[in-house]
This record gives structure tokens, sequence and C-alpha cells, in this order.
């Protein structure tokens, strides 16, 4: 009976414990109400998740213990043996829109600041030190910003991909939410930008293949092969979604977060084609790979949704895969190269004009 009575003290505590941490602000605020009127009415929700359009395994069946094993006692240079080179920018540099029409900066991580049609768009904003709940634990930024969220530029939308900390972080919205800053979000996430203090008027909430136009730009959310969630309940409540933004005739395809997925293909069919793609090469180890994409995967996409010119994200900037920290830039410099595709690698911060492309420089090595 001791014994029983003391194992449901220790259930209790970690049921107090759980319902304390899950609501912090950070974790934001589970749909409720007339976002979960839409997501029912969305053909790919079910029992209260949203669904990938194809049967998705999380982590490879029977490779649990493989995982393990690399995490901890994997040898790779997960980290960078010396600062990351970057190009510092600041407002001014973005003064003059660019000549062509569209220009990009890689912030670093699946973070890019986008000039389209005379508007600047972030994707994925992630400024904070740390790609966590907290400031004092959690995956930290190893290479630099090439500029800080106070020295950006007017920003006109931010568009996130799912709501995972890598990709939707609370200190960057509430800095641009008091800005002005108009947000494009898929299902449910807007339920942790009103708890955060952005207005609803300003949250634009879309399922797969609706749109958004803004100031000449439209936003369109397209599907994508990931899972969501920010705390240990509610997985799944909001949708992931790569993106497609269109203005003045010039295309830009952003992946998100995503494993590769037959859907790419009728995307490029549907939307495309794309004068500049933005698609994620990192976090990709085999045992995740139904749910994040390799840099091969990401030359394939790119040739699927018909892109010109391919800037590869989601690498470089924080330690979240059991690879070597620039193995991602490596494959997808010989990938790309193989495949005889137009493509960049950029340091975080220089600029990219599709109209005159950097050449390749392999800074990473």
């Amino acid at each position: 009976m001791k014994r029983l009575l003391g194992l449901l003290a220790l259930l209790l505590v970690l049921f107090v414990a759980v319902l304390v941490v899950t609501r912090l602000r950070p974790f934001g605020a589970a749909p409720s109400g007339e976002r979960v009127s839409r997501a029912e009415r969305s053909g790919h929700y079910r029992d209260g998740k949203f669904q990938n359009l194809e049967p998705t395994n999380m982590v490879q069946p029977g490779s649990y213990g493989e995982m393990l094993q690399h995490q901890f006692f994997g040898k790779e240079q997960r980290v960078p043996p010396k600062p990351v080179p970057i190009a510092p920018r600041t407002a001014a540099d973005y003064a003059l829109p660019p000549a062509s029409g569209l220009r990009a900066t890689w912030i670093g991580h699946a973070s890019v600041l986008v000039e389209l049609a005379g508007q600047r768009i972030l994707v994925d904003p992630v400024f904070s030190q740390r790609c966590s709940p907290f400031d004092f634990v959690g995956p930290e930024r190893f290479a630099a910003l090439p500029i800080t969220l106070e020295a950006l530029p007017t920003i006109h939308a931010v568009v996130i991909s799912h709501d995972h900390y890598d990709h939707l972080d609370l200190p960057t919205i509430e800095v641009l939410s008091a800005r002005g800053t108009q947000f494009v979000v898929p299902l449910g996430i807007g339920a942790h930008l009103q708890r955060w203090g952005v207005p609803l008027a300003r949250i634009h909430e879309l399922d797969w293949y609706e749109h958004a136009e803004l100031a000449g730009v439209r936003f369109t959310a397209t599907p994508a092969r990931h899972y969501s969630g920010r705390g240990v309940l509610g997985r799944d409540a909001t949708l992931w979604a790569s993106w497609v933004i269109t203005g003045n005739g010039q295309r830009v395809f952003f992946s998100g977060d995503t494993g590769y997925s037959k859907t790419f293909r009728e995307i490029g069919e549907k939307l495309g084609p794309f004068d500049l793609t933005l698609i994620k090469i990192g976090a990709s180890d085999p045992t995740w790979q139904e749910i994040h994409m390799s840099p091969e995967d990401a030359v394939r996409v790119h040739a699927d949704v018909g892109g010109r010119l391919l800037l590869p994200i989601h690498w470089g900037t924080f330690n979240l895969a059991n690879h070597a920290w620039n193995e991602p830039a490596e494959r997808l410099f010989a990938a790309a190269r193989a495949a005889a595709i137009q493509f960049v690698i950029p340091k975080p911060g220089e600029l990219v004009d599709v109209a005159a492309p950097l050449p390749v420089v392999t800074w990473w090595r």
C-alpha cells in the first residue's frame, strides 16, 4: 500500500508539473472555438489532429536505439570549430529595392528575409539565441546573426511554416507584432499569436491551397509532410505548411520543414514554376527521413516544383541533428552540381538577387 501511495503521489506531482509547464506563455495556446471548427472542416483533420497526406513515421521503425546511441556517442563535429563567417547587414542595405524585384537574405536556419514586389517578408523568423521555450537551456545559436531584430528595416509580413521552436519564436514575434507586422500562418497557429498579443485583424490563418493577398503579394499555403506541437500535450493540433509567395509576376517556393512528398510535383504543376526556392537541407538523419528532407531530396524538390534558383535553408545555425554541422551544405553542393541546377549557398547575411546570383564559395569548409 505504501508503494502504491508513493507511486500515485509521484504521478500526481508529474501531472501538476505538466499542467504548470504547458501553461507557460512560450508554449502558446491550444486552438479553440472557431479555429477548431475550421480544422474540422479541413480534409486532412481527423480525431482531433491534422494528418499528412501520406503515411508518415516520426522515426523509422526499429531505429530508436540507433538514434539514441548516435546522439550520445556520435563522433561528428556538430558545432563549428571556429565562428561561422557572416555578412553584417543594417537597415540601410534595404533602402533601395532590388533591381530584379526579387532578393533574399538568409538570416540563419530557416529564417530568410525576402524582398518581393516592393514588400519585405520574413519567413520563419527566429532571432533568439536559443530555439527553446526557455532562454537558459536548449539548442544555442552558433552562427552570429547578420542583423539584429532591432536593426531590421520595416517588415510588412511574416510567414510561419509550423509551430516548432526553431520556426516560431515568441520573443521575435512580440517585437515584430509591436511594429504592426502582418502574420500569415497555417490553421491553428493564430491561437499562439493571439496569446502573445498579436491582434486578430493581423493574423491570416490558412488551410492548404487557401491564399491571402497583402499589398500586392499573394501567400498560398501548400502541403508539407511534417508534424506540430510546442509542448508535451496537443501534438498536431495546428497545421504545418510549405508556402508559395508571388508578386509582380515573380514566384517563391518556401518548403518549411518537411520530408519528401509526391505532392511537391503537384504544387509545381498548380502554382509553379518558381524564380527562387527556399528548401530545407538540415536535420537529415536517416531515422527522420519521412519528416526531414536530405540535401539530395532538396534538389529533387527543386526540380519537382520547377525551380530556377535554389537557396538551401534549415542548416548551419543550431545543433539539431546527428550529423556534422556542415554536412548538409557539402552534400547539397555535390548533389546540385551533379544535377546541373542553379544554386547558391550564401553566408548568413549575403544578399542574393535572382538576376545575379552569387558564385558558390565553399566557405563552410
